[in-house]
């Protein structure tokens, strides 16, 4: 049975008709074509599918989209501004930190959650906030250069 569902999406308000248990990666991929959160393992595990939630990491794969009225939601479509990346996308690009991109937007997502709170981190932080965040395809490595050298300015 379909509700309505009144959510705020990358600073947008959105009236939609799904069911509330419906989990809300798909909201946003299907029905708002929001695609940057990904589906990965479907467990919560992989962090594909990880946006900000009141500015906190969430993953996105299994909560239900009727869990998220009321909050503010931004996924990695959001984080840019006026067509300029956030300073994480930035240093993302610069230091060629992506080869698929599958992960790319989950570790945007928790990178920018870190550096919002500490611009500083140490490298125990940053793997921290990476811990639940996997890349498949070996650039661990460059997603590390990449926010040490954010971290570092």
């Amino acid at each position: 049975m379909t509700h309505t569902l009144s959510l705020t999406v990358n600073g947008r308000s959105h009236e939609i008709e799904a069911d509330p248990a419906m989990p809300l990666l798909l909201v946003l991929r299907n029905q708002l074509g929001l695609t940057g959160a990904k589906l990965g393992c479907g467990l919560e595990q992989c962090g594909a599918c990880a946006v900000l939630v009141d500015g906190e990491v969430a993953l996105s794969c299994n909560a239900a989209a009727a869990d998220f009225q009321g909050r503010d939601i931004v996924t990695v479509e959001g984080l840019a501004r006026d067509g300029v990346l956030n300073a994480v996308q930035r240093a993302f690009v610069e230091a060629g930190a992506a080869q698929c991109g599958y992960c790319v937007p989950g570790m945007v997502i928790a990178a920018t959650a870190l550096f919002e709170g500490n611009p500083r981190p140490t490298d125990d932080e940053i793997n921290d906030a990476l811990a639940t965040q996997l890349c498949r395809c070996g650039t661990q490595a460059r997603i590390l250069t990449a926010l040490r050298a954010l971290r570092d300015g």
